[in-house]
């Protein structure tokens, strides 16, 4: 509940399950939303657990969880503060490395269109993006695109 005349914030959801599970980083379709590096709006709230973390009862908002494994999940975690809740969140390019490395959970126009706006917003130099990429596992998919996005042709 908040006071009528309060200010919403559109990422209140983000603070909702920082609140309920405090092992949870925001990851994927949330987090680069929140990034504003995509224009879809995700109806669930994405975040990532430990793999062997147990798995927390959020009955609102909606939510889709995903497991990753050490060192995927302690990598590039930054913390945010939204409505007066700190929130876990993966940085830019670990959350663009994700979409690559995972392309059951996220299409890979999705990726692209993520990793294009990176670049022309300025978020994300190529060489912070390329060394999240092979941390993650994915250098050797996010590198032609990073490459075709910065030639100069």
């Amino acid at each position: 509940y908040q006071a009528a005349d309060a200010e919403t914030d559109v990422h209140m959801n983000l603070s909702e399950v920082a609140k309920r599970a405090p092992k949870a980083v925001i990851c994927l379709l949330s987090a680069l939303a929140f990034h504003g590096l995509t224009d879809q709006l995700p109806r669930k709230v994405w975040f990532a657990i430990g793999a062997k973390d147990w798995t927390p009862k959020i009955p609102y908002p909606p939510i889709r969880m995903v497991r990753f494994r050490e060192p995927y999940y302690s990598e590039g975690i930054e913390t945010h503060v939204i409505g007066g809740t700190k929130v876990k969140m993966y940085s830019i390019p670990k959350s663009i490395a994700d979409a690559f490395r995972n392309p059951k959970l996220v299409d890979r126009s999705v990726a692209i269109e993520c990793l294009r706006s990176a670049l022309e917003q300025r978020k994300a130099r190529p060489g912070d993006l390329m060394s999240a990429a092979n941390a993650s596992g994915a250098g050797n998919l996010m590198r032609p695109y990073l490459e075709a996005l910065t030639s100069n042709g």
